[in-house]
């Protein structure tokens, strides 16, 4: 099985473009995604991960990402080789995106963002607090 989650933000506007084969829309993005631990008196490590979202889901990120912004994504990773301009061998690993759905608390009035699940878009609610009291709960 081949499945990322990542939780990160986002280091720049996504670049958007059209693929030469089939003219389906691209969207480029690297997501900063902190390491779990910190060693004592160093600053938080980070990992830079370039994600690539395709079709429907690269018109939702071109519409609602943008620098900064806090995302969790779902995907697969892919490597690529090829040959550059001078015969030398290149490798990238990249993951693919699946689903993005929003992970920044909303701090407007409207608590209502949209979600993205395998290119299909719905709406989701960012408020993070329960509104159920402990007689609520089911167990």
């Amino acid at each position: 099985m081949n499945k990322s989650i990542l939780l990160g933000r986002l280091t720049k506007k996504p670049e958007i473009r059209l693929s030469q084969a089939n003219n389906t829309k691209v969207a480029s993005f690297t997501l900063a995604v902190n390491r779990k631990y910190v060693k004592e008196g160093e600053e938080r490590q980070a990992d830079f991960i370039n994600i690539i979202a395709y079709a429907k889901l690269a018109e939702f990120v071109e519409k609602y990402l943008d620098k900064g912004m806090q995302i969790c994504l779902t995907g697969r990773i892919q490597t690529r080789v090829w040959d550059d301009a001078n015969g030398q061998k290149r490798y990238a690993t990249e993951i693919i995106a699946e689903e993005i759905d929003f992970a920044d608390s909303n701090k407007k009035d409207n608590n209502v963002a949209p979600n993205v699940f395998g290119g299909s878009t719905g709406v989701v609610t960012t408020n993070t607090e329960s509104t159920l009291e402990s007689d609520d709960l089911p167990f």
